[in-house]
């Protein structure tokens, strides 16, 4: 490390070396940060005045005298994400470690409420899992934001959501407004949320991936070398709009023929159910509507199977074309294409191969999301705990710390 690297960088160094490798001793981490033990000490010792770090066991398996290891603590700090989406809002806060410590969701059917109406209800939700965070004896250190849509991250408005039929919205404004919250409040749209949630840190097998997160539509996030692409205005990832059956049906956002129209939830419930069908009741949670989806397919109903495998066909149509652009290591099945995953993958797969120029379908493999729905508001969460990771002392510390460990 430069000598010339301030204390508050050498202090994300150690807080992001132990998110990613893992507990290590004092004497480790001043080998591979290149830090005298002493300015490693000093620093640990701030990083658990801060209440961030705490001594673990004992590490074992290297040469010489086994050392005391040190380990991410972070119980006392918390993330909130939150998600606008058609069919619900939902919330979830995480520790420092990436621990669940509260998580909502409500349904709601945001087409036919107003948007004050549905930031109501997300700011209540919100609310709710702060109340439970302060009740854990955590401080909230920023609320993260996801939204179906196109989100101008300068201004924090939404410029257009298609599915939500919302164009102009100051979101950003509009829940600070609600919340009057103390910390930092960040937009963004929800499918860059999910893929920044996949994108693990310290995996090098998730450092470059497609993330296709499906809701009512079909959002999506590109991360590269560990690096979620924006591109140059912001607007990158916006997949489901990509056109892949030309004289196809009309989208929300006007345009013909977009992926979504073949691969959404929209697209999935037509062709498998008629709309008197229950499992089309907007009434229903979709984690209720998906489970009987499954349930029939699982039963071999001609016609769910028959619609699953045209949604996974297309998924391998759309997923071969940013494959030959990308080469992503893995292609990410998330949002409500995780719950169906196992019906999805036969047809994806076989159109992935058949689209895909390059040996082997590139090495890109096809993953089920373990997060499903959840990826949003996990990534949410997860972009404002990593402003602690970059900047440690934005953290309030404890009423009995001091500096340099003295209680």
């Amino acid at each position: 490390m430069p000598d010339t690297a301030s204390r508050t960088e050498k202090l994300g160094l150690v807080l992001r070396r132990l998110r990613d490798q893992g507990p290590r001793s004092r004497a480790r981490l001043a080998e591979e940060l290149d830090l005298s033990r002493s300015a490693v000490s000093g620093l640990v010792a701030e990083l658990e005045d801060f209440g961030l770090v705490r001594t673990g066991g004992v590490e074992r398996g290297g040469l010489g005298r086994p050392g005391t290891a040190v380990e991410l603590d972070g119980s006392r700090v918390c993330g909130l994400g939150a998600e606008i989406s058609v069919n619900h809002v939902a919330t979830v806060a995480l520790d420092l470690r990436g621990r669940v410590v509260a998580e909502h969701r409500e349904s709601v059917d945001a087409s036919r409420l107003s948007v004050s109406e549905v930031l109501d209800h997300l700011a209540a939700l919100i609310a709710r899992t702060e109340d439970e965070v302060h009740a854990a004896a955590a401080q909230v250190v920023g609320l993260g934001v996801g939204v179906a849509g196109l989100v101008d991250r300068t201004r924090d408005v939404l410029t257009l959501g298609p599915n939500l039929g919302w164009r102009d919205v100051p979101l950003g404004a509009e829940l600070r407004g609600r919340l009057g919250a103390a910390y930092p409040v960040l937009l963004d749209n929800e499918g860059n949320l999910a893929a920044t949630a996949e994108a693990l840190p310290g995996d090098p097998a998730r450092q470059d991936l497609l993330v296709l997160f499906g809701e009512v539509g079909l959002g999506g996030g590109i991360v590269a070398d560990g690096r979620l692409l924006r591109g140059r205005q912001g607007y990158a990832g916006e997949i489901g709009h990509m056109i892949v059956d030309p004289g196809g049906r009309r989208c929300g956002c006007g345009r013909i023929g977009c992926w979504e129209t073949v691969c959404g939830l929209r697209a999935l419930m037509g062709a498998a159910a008629d709309p008197d069908d229950p499992v089309r009741d907007p009434a229903l949670s979709i984690d209720d509507r998906l489970a009987e989806i499954d349930r029939r397919a699982a039963l071999g109903d001609t016609r769910t199977v028959a619609a699953l495998d045209q949604v996974g066909g297309w998924l391998g149509i759309g997923a071969g074309i940013l494959t030959n652009a990308l080469n992503p290591g893995a292609v990410v099945l998330s949002g409500y294409y995780a719950a169906l995953g196992r019906h999805l993958l036969p047809a994806m797969e076989q159109q992935l191969a058949a689209g895909v120029v390059a040996p082997q379908v590139g090495g890109t493999r096809v993953v089920v999301s373990t997060l499903g729905f959840a990826a949003a508001v996990h990534g949410g969460a997860t972009v404002v705990l990593d402003t602690v990771f970059h900047d440690p002392t934005i953290v309030a510390r404890p009423p009995a710390a001091v500096p340099g460990g003295a209680r």
